[in-house]
């Protein structure tokens, strides 16, 4: 018996974990697949946006995970013919002035030097800082350990093992991808619309490097030519591949970059490939009693646009101090409602502009003039913004319609003193590092005997801090500001509130 399963060990089910360990709960990981599995399905490079980089930011974890984009740069410069490496030089100029926000159906999206936080590299080497993490934390991984069958017992969600064993914990949460076992045998609606598109990326040498060039707009689709050495991609509107799972040979790659390009491309060899689309679908909760879903076994759709990634990372730190609390007991299991009240519009949002970007990216001289036309509009100040927004999860409001800004927004930068002060100042990623939330005084002193009335029966989940109230943006007239551990504001006002939200969000005192 353990407090929660998590079922698959990609990124989502690495952060969960170590989120739900951080929180004080015991999580085990059950990753079918082994590590070398992996890595050779980790094909194209993944982007990291503004909102997901800020919340590694709160586990100090962003300078593992740029250490490991800076490597990977060298490393594929260094592999580059002296075009390629330009290519790459190029991209790493951009990282390094902070200019990428991400794009809109390949319509880039660019900041003022400085201004944005985003990261680019491969899966598996994401992968591997998580989990390193975890594992230093003390998590249990298990892989090459195959989940067949999820139920639930009375107080117990049970996984049976391809070997027939059965573990048992509180809770079980799929990670599982898209194809989620855990999704099919619990039994939630998954709705949504068929593919349109076949995607396929595939490790592969031709007979001629010049052949194809990377092109968004070529006469049957599109092309892309990876900064990874050997690594070429298509897309093409053809209503989805046949069969995702059968293994790709050169020809089928070959007669794809024919049809898209139009010219007589020649494939010598073929490493390996993957296939995929644009099939979207929602699970219509998050949650079935003691099961529950995050990542892409709670949403697929469309990669254009790289916000899949990014969407179940998110899931992963919205999730994990809220079930950590719940199955230690410290708080009510009304609190995990909360997870699919906020994530599942924000996924509802993502799906929907993926389905735009696909629309955008189709073949044409209309869609030519469409894009035209929007490249025009996103550079309007107020267009970009809001696409950028989009783009990067900045735009992600948990408390539409509050009577105060920032509840529900992701907390300002600020700088504050945490109780009892010490010499120096320091930052919300530093004061949210150890999982606890935040009570964040913005009026009287460290030590003010009022605040600490309100938290002593909370000072296991949270801590308190003071700060000038004018030196946090959209602070307006509250007193108290209170930050969750995944850097959210719940809530805002007077000091007679703080003991009512705390219990809100953290359940009841301790006595």
């Amino acid at each position: 018996m353990t407090d929660v399963i998590v079922v698959g060990g990609g990124p989502v089910g690495l952060l969960l974990a170590c989120e739900l360990k951080l929180g004080g709960a015991d999580p085990l990981v059950l990753e079918a697949a082994t590590g070398e599995e992996r890595r050779t399905r980790s094909l194209g490079l993944r982007s990291l946006n503004a909102r997901t980089v800020q919340s590694l930011a709160l586990r100090d974890l962003v300078e593992p995970v740029a250490g490991e984009q800076w490597a990977m740069l060298d490393e594929l410069a260094a592999r580059r013919e002296p075009a390629g490496a330009d290519l790459v030089a190029m991209m790493v100029e951009l990282l390094r002035e902070g200019l990428i926000r991400g794009h809109f159906g390949g319509l880039p999206l660019l900041g003022e030097a400085g201004d944005a936080e985003y990261l680019m590299l491969k899966q598996d080497r994401l992968e591997a800082v998580l989990a390193e993490r975890a594992a230093g934390m003390g998590v249990r991984i298990r892989q090459g350990c195959a989940v067949r069958d999820v139920a639930q017992e009375g107080s117990a969600a049970v996984a049976t093992l391809a070997d027939g064993r059965t573990v048992r914990a509180a809770y079980l949460v799929g990670c599982d991808g898209g194809r989620s076992l855990v999704r099919k045998r619990s039994g939630f609606a998954f709705e949504g619309t068929p593919a349109t598109m076949t995607g396929r990326t595939a490790v592969a040498e031709l007979a001629s490097a010049e052949a194809v060039t990377s092109s968004l707009r070529h006469p049957g689709g599109l092309v892309n030519l990876s900064l990874v050495p050997g690594e070429i991609a298509t897309i093409e509107f053809d209503g989805g591949p046949d069969d995702r799972d059968a293994p790709m040979t050169a020809g089928e790659l070959e007669a794809s970059l024919r049809r898209v390009t139009g010219h007589d491309v020649v494939v010598k060899r073929l490493e390996t490939g993957i296939r995929y689309s644009d099939n979207t679908r929602h699970a219509g909760t998050y949650r079935k009693g003691r099961v529950l879903l995050a990542g892409d076994a709670a949403h697929v759709h469309s990669p254009i646009g790289g916000q899949g990634l990014n969407l179940g990372l998110q899931d992963a730190v919205n999730l994990g101090w809220k079930l950590a609390l719940v199955a230690r007991g410290l708080a009510p299991e009304a609190l995990l409602d909360t997870y699919t009240a906020e994530r599942h519009p924000v996924a509802a949002r993502v799906l929907r502009n993926t389905r735009a970007q696909v629309a955008l990216m189709r073949p044409g001289a209309q869609v030519e003039a469409l894009r035209e036309v929007l490249a025009e509009v996103i550079e309007l100040p107020d267009a970009k913004r809001h696409f950028t927004g989009m783009a990067d999860g900045t735009e992600v409001d948990y408390a539409p319609g509050s009577a105060h800004p920032l509840v529900g927004r992701f907390a300002p930068r600020l700088e504050a003193l945490p109780e009892p002060a010490p010499a120096k100042a320091r930052t919300l990623p530093e004061l949210l590092r150890d999982g606890r939330g935040l009570v964040l005084a913005l009026s009287g002193t460290p030590g003010d005997g009022g605040i600490d009335a309100a938290v002593a029966g909370h000072r296991d989940r949270v801590r308190v801090a003071h700060a000038d109230p004018s030196a946090v943006p959209g602070g307006g007239a509250a007193q108290v500001l209170l930050v969750r551990p995944d850097g959210y504001v719940a809530w805002a006002g007077g000091r007679d509130g703080v003991a009512a939200a705390l219990t809100t969000w953290f359940g009841p005192p301790r006595a």
